[in-house]
Order: C-alpha cells, then structure tokens, then sequence
C-alpha cells in the first residue's frame, strides 16, 4: 500500500524569517530553544531569527556540530528542560535541523535515542508527543524542514535515521535571502545533496506520483541554477530555485531513497569529517549507471525522463554530466580526494547493507557490488 503523505506548513519568501513569532504562536510555542550552530551564529543569522522573536523568552544552543551527535542531543536536552522551553525553532542547514528532530525526541521520550532509530524498530516508538519544531534552513541542501527524518551519528559511532510524521516541523520558514552570504563550496556541496535527493527518490520504485512529479520539477530547477548561485552567492533567482529544489527533493523522498544515501550514511559514520552532500555528488555518477538495469527505471523511462529535466540529450549523459558538474562546481574529483581509502570499505560496505535507504534502491546491492560502486568513486 502507498503512503502519500503532504507535508507541513511552509512560508516561503525572501524575508519570511519574519513570520517567525506568527509561527510560534500559531504552532503553541511560548519558550522556544533556538538550536543553531557556531557558523550560522558568526554568519549574523542567528540574531535575525532572534531579533524575529520580540519580546519572548528564548534560550540558545549553538554547539550543533557539523553531523549531528547523540552527545550533542543530550547536552541541549539538558538547556530545554533547564529553560523550561516548550518547543524547538532550528535555524541552520540539515545538521541543525536534524539535532533539533533527536532534541524532540530525547526531551520527550524515555530511553536512549538509539531506541528511536528506523532500523533498531524505533519509528512507531516515536509519539506526538514530541517536541514541536520550527525549521528554518540557511542552506539549500538536506530539505529537513519538510521531511520525516533525521541522521544522528549516535554514541557507537553508527549513523542513524529516525523517522516518524510526528517529527514533521509543524511549520517551515524558507527564505532564501538567509542564504545570500553561503560560501561557494557549501553552495555547490549542499546543492548537490539536493539534486541526488531529487534523483534517488524518483528513481525508486515506491508508487507515489506526486512525489516523482515534484522531484522531477525540483531536479530541472536546481540543475539549471546550482552554478549560478554557486558562482555569484548574490543571484537571488537561482538561489530561490535552489532553495525550493532543496525543499521539493524532501517533499518527495517520503518514496525512499538509495544507494547514494545507503553508501553516503555509511561512510559519514566512519569518518564524520566528510560532508554528507559531497559524498552523495560523487556516488551519483556510478549509482545512476547501476540503477539503468533496474527493471522500474528501464520500465518507466526514468533516467530519460531525468536527462530531459537535465537539458541533456540521452539518458546515458547523465553520469558523465554530473562529474562535469562536480568539477565546474570546484568539488572533489572522487573519494580519494577526500582521504578515502580501500581499507575503510568492510566498514562502509557492512553500514551500507544496514542503512535504511539501501531497501528502497530500485536495484538491490550486493556487498560485492557497493565494493564496486565504492571503488568507481574512489
């Protein structure tokens, strides 16, 4: 059976950051826990979220690290109920909103977070009693403000997915003028993690058409625009379509995911230094060619469909396309690059294998093909 499930609220707008004591009283918060991180709060961001919040009681945290920590979860759980707050407002990328989803959970919930993760059962473990949240995303990447999930690397160093509708934001505040000042390489990282949201999901096989025709939408808008704002952080209209491909490819990946995410999970569990996006840039071109085979994507014309979205002229350009996007847009020419090396793949390989996106690919991996799939990326 299909579960086809949208969203939550959400005020999109250069300047909506605004709406954001409107939101609070909308959704029931009196005294928020602003969640962040070091970089949005030296960025000046933070204080535009805080100075959108007149005359209210807020507390801060802002030791969000770059992935989201168990340790973390627990050391702003301690802030949350010191503070007395009754609901959470993230202002950041996907890390910030992602540790404001494990805070939810922890703050309201008896347990280890572990308890909670979608692979150890844990998703109908998570009520409405969680915390309620607002999103505000400062980049354009992971999408969490509209989605289910979060990824937490949690204390035996395992990188998690938690999932549930009750983890939903209860509304989200997308501005992309809060994403003006993003550097170029964190532009062109987090952009890509959208783009391959908006390509795994559609090339899963999961029936949800709404989901496939949003994805597709959000693909053609952030392909077109990811060099641009990349390459001149000021243009307002490409970094509006890559804000709305960011939010579309976690509209739509209620489907599932795949082998990009499955390998990408992995290996950032092994080595939390590397950016998640990053990853996913360089697994898409051999991922891509992997799921060709696959009976659903042959079947539904899939990857012409995506080539077409692409401006490309067959879907065999696809692979190729991307590495020269990855170059134009200055990452990292493969894995190696980035200090990854053959003896990490029994490891990646055994959390690929667990990870809860590696059911949802359209083709299922062996261990003998994502050691392949690893080292076409290397």
């Amino acid at each position: 059976m299909a579960l086809i499930y949208y969203v939550t609220q959400v005020q999109f707008e250069f300047g909506a950051v605004k709406l954001l004591k409107q939101e609070c009283e909308r959704v029931g918060i009196t005294r928020p826990l602003v969640v962040t991180d070091p970089g949005v709060k030296a960025a000046g961001v933070l204080q535009k979220a805080l100075d959108a919040l007149p005359g209210m009681t807020v507390a801060v945290f802002d030791r969000t690290p770059s992935n989201p920590t168990e340790a973390a979860v627990r050391a702003a759980v301690e802030v949350y109920k010191a503070q007395g707050c009754d609901g959470l407002i993230a202002v950041g990328g996907g890390s910030a909103i992602d540790c404001a989803k494990g805070i939810a959970i922890a703050a309201t919930h008896e347990g280890p977070l572990t308890h909670y993760a979608t692979i150890e059962g844990g998703s109908p473990r998570i009520t409405a009693v969680a915390a309620p949240l607002i999103a505000v995303p400062t980049t354009s990447g992971t999408g969490s403000e509209v989605a289910r999930g979060a990824i937490i690397i949690v204390d035996d160093h395992r990188k998690l997915g938690f999932h549930s509708w009750n983890l939903v934001p209860k509304a989200a505040i997308c501005d992309p003028e809060l994403t003006l000042g993003l550097p170029p390489m964190l532009t062109a990282a987090t952009g890509m993690d959208a783009i391959a949201h908006c390509m795994e999901t559609f090339m899963s096989a999961a029936f949800n058409p709404p989901a496939d025709g949003i994805a597709l939408d959000g693909l053609e808008r952030g392909w077109a625009a990811i060099e641009r704002a990349t390459r001149d952080g000021s243009d307002r209209e490409a970094r509006l379509n890559m804000m709305s491909a960011s939010m579309q490819g976690a509209m739509a990946f209620q489907k599932g995911l795949g082998a990009v995410h499955s390998l990408s999970h992995s290996l950032g569990g092994v080595n939390p230094r590397l950016h998640h996006g990053t990853l996913n840039a360089m697994f898409l071109p051999s991922v891509v060619r992997f799921n060709a085979q696959a009976e659903s994507v042959r079947k539904d014309r899939r990857l012409e469909r995506m080539a077409h979205a692409m401006g490309l002229g067959s879907a065999g350009d696809i692979p190729e396309a991307i590495r020269d996007m990855n170059a134009r847009l200055g990452l990292p020419t493969g894995l190696a690059a980035m200090g990854v090396t053959e003896a990490m793949f029994d490891d990646v390989i055994k959390g690929a294998l667990a990870d809860h996106c590696h059911k949802t690919n359209p083709r299922m991996a062996t261990a003998d093909e994502y050691r392949d799939l690893l080292a076409q990326a290397l």
